[in-house]
């Protein structure tokens, strides 16, 4: 599973995400603290955060040097969400992250896995 290699970055890894050419799967540390319903997630991936990513890369693509991530504060959690290939990669992240700590092992595991 694809998902893996990023639940092994940390454990301050909640949840990952990946919508690949239209397929959605999604998995989470188990007994997690406050959080969201499966159904705000699924939608959260299927429109939310592939809209997100269209309007913030068309604004970084005219003059901005493109876009690399994305990066959400919710009141609990941390939400990073990645252009790659086939769609995008989000990393749900403990609200006591620093989300910019986890960059390079995040940019490592998407090289590895060829997304």
């Amino acid at each position: 599973m694809r998902q893996d290699a990023f639940f092994r970055i940390s454990t301050e890894v909640r949840y990952v995400a990946l919508y690949l050419n239209g397929q959605l799967t999604l998995h989470e540390r188990p007994a997690l603290a406050n959080s969201s319903a499966p159904e705000s997630d699924k939608y959260e991936e299927l429109i939310v955060n592939p809209v997100l990513l269209t309007l913030v890369q068309q604004r970084g693509n005219i003059d901005c040097g493109g876009v690399k991530f994305v990066v959400i504060r919710y009141g609990n959690f941390w939400q990073t969400v990645w252009p790659v290939k086939q769609g995008h990669l989000s990393v749900g992240l403990e609200p006591t992250a620093n989300p910019l700590e986890h960059v390079k092992a995040i940019q490592s595991a998407i090289a590895e896995q060829e997304l």
